[in-house]
């Protein structure tokens, strides 16, 4: 059995967790919304990831709505003292599945009290606000109002660390006025590599750095050379791309998301895998040609 703590480790707060987590998007169902196919299944995979010592879970109110929280609380509560469940409010979900800006002083306070009831705990470990000025990717905007309603229930004692999702530089840096801002959630991978000089910004600060869709925006080409690297190295297309988010930076904290129990033991196996330079050149470069894709 692969041994995650190969992967090193970071702080999350007043927390040190291991930089590979779980994301449990994916236990909602189709579109991240309503309930999964096969809920034993799901229950499943967060036991598997706990015992395989997964000690950071990513998640959502607004994942089903309510469903992967209520999963969670099902597979794992009462809770491993060492486990950070780590939540993100600011959107909710229409009735038609669409995702919708939801920043108002009343809809983060709601947001935060239905995460404590479907998780199950007295206060959230850490709260990310995610922007919602466009749902595609971080866009320009303040951030102060919403923030600062989180930090006042932050003060309340319902809310231990706070971080951001979707958001520029700019916003990172206004966030960090207003709160101990601890990590930052935003789309980066190989192909999609806006956020270097973010990433290593933060690194400096001590803030992690959360990644999510690891794989997305692939382009047949870069499939090609990924799959060359990974065929080099015995593994799979999404090991070699985790291998190299870990590799890529110390701060950078991985919760890629599955529902099967084969997929979670093949993402964890990732730690395993040491990158040798010539192939770090060929991925860097794939990364390179498609900078600004």
């Amino acid at each position: 059995m692969t041994d995650i703590r190969k992967a090193g480790t970071f702080k999350l707060g007043d927390r040190t967790v291991k930089r590979l987590g779980y994301g449990a998007m994916q236990l909602a169902g189709k579109g991240v919304f309503g309930p999964p196919k096969d809920r034993d299944g799901a229950i499943a995979v967060l036991r598997e990831a706990i015992a395989s010592g997964v000690d950071h879970i990513d998640t959502s109110d607004f994942y089903g709505p309510h469903v992967t929280n209520q999963i969670i609380r099902e597979a794992l509560h009462p809770y491993a003292d060492d486990l950070v469940i780590v939540t993100k409010v600011g959107a909710r979900r229409g009735e038609d599945g669409s995702w919708n800006a939801a920043f108002s002083k009343e809809d983060l306070t709601r947001a935060v009290h239905d995460n404590l009831r479907n998780l199950g705990v007295d206060a959230l470990d850490v709260v990310n606000l995610r922007l919602m000025f466009d749902v595609h990717g971080p866009a320009e905007g303040s951030l102060e109002a919403p923030l600062t309603v989180l930090a006042e229930l932050q003060q309340q004692g319902l809310i231990r660390h706070l971080g951001l999702s979707n958001v520029t530089r700019t916003q990172v840096a206004e966030g960090r006025v207003i709160a101990d801002i601890v990590g930052v959630q935003n789309q980066y991978n190989l192909a999609h590599r806006h956020d270097d000089t973010l990433i290593d910004e933060l690194a400096a600060a001590g803030i992690a750095y959360v990644p999510f869709f690891p794989l997305g925006g692939f382009t047949p080409l870069q499939s090609t050379a990924l799959s060359e690297v990974a065929t080099q190295l015995d593994a799979t297309p999404m090991q070699v791309a985790l291998a190299w988010l870990l590799q890529r930076s110390p701060n950078i904290l991985l919760i890629p998301g599955t529902s099967s129990v084969a997929h979670l033991r093949e993402n964890l196996a990732a730690a395993d895998i040491a990158l040798p330079d010539d192939a770090l050149k060929t991925l860097d470069r794939m990364a390179g040609d498609h900078a600004h894709g």
